[in-house]
């Protein structure tokens, strides 16, 4: 048996591996709505309903890094501190958490949510500049394209610390050093992941396609979406660790072809401009994630 038909069984057997908070899709859909229909009493039952999340909400909310005098004891206080969209990062990332294995993984847990979490908001505003349909399923999405690294830490984490390593070594993308040495990329087994959560199917084409959005069969302009969006995180040191020795011209890339076909303004989109509009963007997620991940 091969590796890759031996990692293809374990993934097909894998019971432990926990599927996402029951909490975590109806908070994040209902949060999408532009933020003048929300009702807060509905976003505060939403947020208490799951107890570890309440509980770093408030942690959160008494931060120094919000500048509150008074000490915040109540979820409604909170989500007035943070506000809605920092309070919908804040949610997705702690509801997200409790998917990753305990104990040594091979990889800091942070770096991961912080790429993941980096990719959603940088799709959310793409989506929006371009003009594409649903800004909401792009957060999503880019929130859960990476779902295949989770499962390649719950059932081989010695292996997968090897290729971060050679990726890390080489400075090459993550996928291809997956490639090498597992002879599958956490792409192919996220889709098993994610069809086996039956999620719906453009968030699996997403999940199994975004390194390759030319193959997907579905949904085809959010995988070039959120394929454009990750590589501007990687490239912007919001990847996975490694550091990526090449050089990214976004009108080649497949991704870029597959949007221009539905949204013809991409040709004269300033990708110098969005990426230094992007660098606010980037620096909440640090700081938010290092928040949550290494609290001082």
């Amino acid at each position: 048996m091969s590796v890759r038909e031996s990692l293809l069984k374990k993934l097909e057997e894998l019971d432990r591996m926990p599927t996402l908070p029951a909490s975590l899709l109806p908070l994040l859909r209902y949060m999408e709505q532009p933020d003048e229909t929300l009702d807060l009493q509905q976003v505060i039952e939403l947020i208490s309903q799951d107890k570890s999340l309440a509980v770093q909400c408030l942690h959160m909310a008494n931060s120094p890094l919000f500048g509150r005098s008074q000490t915040v004891e109540s979820i409604r206080d909170a989500v007035v501190t943070l506000g809605i969209q920092r309070m919908r990062d804040i949610a997705a990332s702690c509801s997200l958490l409790d998917i990753l294995p305990q104990g040594n993984m091979g990889m800091d847990p942070a770096v991961l949510w912080e790429h993941s979490l980096a990719c959603a908001l940088v799709c959310r505003q793409f989506a929006r500049v371009i003009g594409f349909s649903d800004p909401g399923k792009a957060y999503l999405a880019g929130l859960l394209h990476d779902v295949g690294v989770v499962a390649h830490l719950w059932i081989l984490p010695s292996q997968f610390s090897e290729a971060l390593e050679l990726a890390c070594n080489e400075h090459i993308p993550l996928h291809e050093a997956e490639l090498r040495l597992l002879e599958i990329t956490h792409a192919e087994s996220g889709r098993l992941v994610a069809e086996r959560w039956r999620l719906p199917a453009g968030m699996i084409s997403v999940v199994a396609c975004h390194h390759d959005p030319r193959s997907a069969t579905v949904h085809q302009d959010l995988v070039a979406l959120i394929s454009l969006s990750d590589i501007l995180c990687r490239m912007n040191g919001l990847g996975h660790g490694p550091v990526e020795d090449r050089e990214v011209d976004f009108e080649k890339e497949p991704g870029f072809a597959i949007l221009l076909e539905e949204h013809p303004q991409l040709r004269n989109f300033d990708w110098a401009r969005f990426t230094f509009e992007m660098e606010d963007y980037m620096e909440e997620v640090h700081r938010l994630v290092n928040l949550m991940y290494h609290p001082s």
